[in-house]
């Protein structure tokens, strides 16, 4: 039988001889059905859209939550919200190795900001004007969006809280350059409401004003920041007249209304006036930290990091602060602040103020406080909440 040939054609051929001639080329990423590179930009980008999203979902929940409130007849626990969020997010900031007090304030502003979305929002004295460092604590502590109420003095902050105009108040307890703050204990004294929370605020001052550090002839701010400043004023500013008035953010307005005068204030608080950063960082200590109490009639559940404040009055007698604090030795409680405070008309008596660590609702501080009270004529736990974060 005649042998069968195989006929190839030309094409086949040319591309058989190619393919012998050449490696295969490689095939590109999208060709094998990858998908391209996403930039970081696009990828922030996309987690940006996400957190809105969060955020209109988190809106519409507490949305739903206080209608269904409302038609039950009763109203949300914002506060114990806002305890469980800073708890979480305290978790959250060491479990991945974030700035804890960065990651609190975020999520404080997120449910500030939905409680201002959905008009729950309750009242919050403060020691005005806006920018003063009282306003920025109380912002730390409650968020960008919440309803804050200035008023003129300590004094009114309180007085907004016990005529229930206000939920709370946050008042200056102690600085750590100048100490405690003389009208806070004193408004304690007399009215002891509860501290439910505590603020921990650096405070790094600027000189503000409209006119190169030679013109100013005048430095407004109130007493406890020229205090803060003394050293550098008398180096940098020698003649200037050293003038005190209510708060620092009332100084920096005064500065924007008058030539030659500069403000000892906040950073935000020259922006807001409109006024120039003469220089900055003047405060005489690096570690300037001021200690605001957060007051209010709201208990605070256990957090694992608690401070509780006490009040009491002792008999005049020789011995007798040794006997109480011997209370505090004999059951292993650790002390963080004390200070004394003379009392009204009694000569040579006084209050004194302590804040140790743990919850008053604890065995061995209950159990303290228990003995103390027999050894004192006044008595007041002012109350237990989460240690202050810087």
């Amino acid at each position: 039988m005649p042998r069968k040939t195989k006929t190839v054609s030309k094409s086949t051929a040319t591309t058989s001889k190619n393919s012998a001639a050449k490696p295969a080329a490689r095939r590109s990423p999208s060709s094998q059905g990858s998908s391209p590179q996403v930039s970081p930009a696009d990828q922030l980008q996309k987690i940006d859209h996400q957190l809105l999203e969060l955020l209109v979902s988190r809106v519409k929940v507490m949305q739903a939550a206080s209608e269904q409130a409302k038609a039950e007849g009763k109203s949300l626990p914002l506060w114990e919200q806002q305890q469980h969020v800073s708890t979480l997010a305290t978790a959250t900031a060491e479990e991945h190795h974030l700035t804890k007090s960065l990651v609190v304030d975020w999520m404080k502003h997120v449910a500030s900001l939905c409680q201002h979305e959905v008009r729950l929002t309750q009242p919050i004295a403060y020691l005005g004007p806006i920018y003063s460092y009282s306003y920025l604590a109380a912002v730390k502590h409650f968020g960008q969006a919440a309803s804050l109420v200035p008023v003129a003095t300590i004094a009114a902050v309180f007085e907004e809280l016990i005529r229930h105009q206000a939920a709370f108040g946050v008042v200056p307890i102690e600085n750590s350059t100048d100490g405690r703050v003389v009208d806070t204990l004193g408004m304690f004294a007399r009215w002891p409401v509860r501290v439910c929370g505590e603020v921990l605020l650096p405070v790094h001052h600027c000189l503000l004003g409209r006119c190169p550090r030679g013109e100013i002839t005048e430095v407004y701010s109130k007493p406890q920041a020229l205090s803060q400043c003394r050293g550098w004023l008398s180096h940098h500013v020698p003649d200037a007249r050293l003038i005190e008035v209510a708060s620092t953010a009332a100084a920096a307005r005064l500065a924007a209304d008058k030539q030659g005068v500069a403000a000892i204030a906040s950073f935000e608080a020259g922006i807001h006036h409109g006024l120039e950063v003469i220089d900055e960082n003047i405060e005489d200590s690096s570690h300037n930290v001021t200690r605001f109490a957060v007051i209010g009639n709201r208990p605070c559940e256990p957090s694992g990091h608690d401070k509780t404040s006490l009040m009491f009055q002792l008999k005049h007698q020789p011995g007798a602060l040794a006997d109480a604090m011997v209370t505090f030795r004999e059951s292993k409680i650790n002390l963080t602040w004390i200070e004394s405070f003379p009392l009204a008309d009694h000569p040579n008596e006084y209050l004194f103020f302590v804040e140790l660590e743990g919850h008053e609702r604890s065995k061995p501080i209950a159990s303290a406080l228990q003995k103390l009270g027999k050894k004192t004529l006044r008595l007041e736990v002012l109350g237990s909440y989460a240690r202050g974060v810087v």
